[in-house]
């Protein structure tokens, strides 16, 4: 099964997760962190990775115009059945269904660690941006996703017993607030992720490696970083 496939089987699971404001990490400390990344509107965008719809709908409360992809059927259907009057079509990230140099801006928000072919979809981002557009994307931290605290105390090691060079798929099955959800995703390290940006013509411009900036000082989120923003532009010419 693709990971593709595992997010469709999910897809109820996550529309009750994303849509309880305040549980996970997006409602905490995460999105406005990653907007502060974005050129200000009025832009119009494509949204790779749009899922239920939550970060389209905040972007076009800040005034962007929004194009959202998924390649989740179903929570396509429930991005419009929230949005009616937006823009949700059900697509592979690694071959995106728009003319060369269609957007000035590109988001990839918490996605792209969620794609089988992250490496054809960056290529693909890369193509319908316009020369000198950017890409803005967030996804797991690679040395979060390579590891694991051993217990939950404030001072718990964090041990990687995997390789941190070689992909790999996992799946986290996380039980909260009387929500269930399974993540299935991928490992990478972060020179893969940036050798691909290079290959597509794309040069980064700003990362941002984002702690829990909410729990207690001292935590483990604090001393781990539990996601990586990244702003790319694409080289002109």
């Amino acid at each position: 099964m693709s990971v593709r496939d595992a997010w469709e089987e999910e897809a109820a699971n996550w529309l009750a997760w994303a849509r309880t404001p305040g549980h996970d990490s997006y409602w905490r400390f995460h999105r406005d962190r990653f907007l502060a990344l974005l050129s200000p509107p009025p832009t119009r965008l494509l949204d790779v990775g749009c899922g239920e719809g939550r970060l389209p709908r905040d972007l076009k409360s800040a005034g962007y115009e929004v194009v959202g992809i998924d390649g989740s059927s179903t929570l396509v259907q429930h991005a419009l059945a929230a949005d009616p009057g937006g823009d949700y079509r059900v697509a592979d990230a690694a071959a995106l269904p728009f003319e060369d140099g269609t957007f000035p801006l590109v988001t990839a928000f918490m996605s792209l660690h969620d794609i089988d072919d992250a490496a054809g979809a960056l290529a693909e981002m890369a193509r319908v941006l316009q020369p000198g557009g950017s890409l803005c994307m967030a996804m797991v931290h690679p040395i979060n996703s390579a590891g694991a605290f051993e217990d939950d105390e404030a001072d718990a090691p964090f041990v990687i017993r995997d390789s941190y060079f070689e992909e790999r798929r996992y799946a986290d099955s996380v039980e909260r607030d009387g929500l269930q959800m399974t993540f299935t995703s991928y490992h990478r390290p972060l020179q893969a992720y940036t050798a691909w940006l290079e290959a597509a013509g794309m040069t980064i411009r700003q990362i941002v490696e984002v702690e829990d900036s909410t729990a207690p000082a001292g935590s483990r989120w604090q001393r781990i970083p539990l996601f990586i923003h990244l702003r790319a532009t694409k080289d002109a010419g």
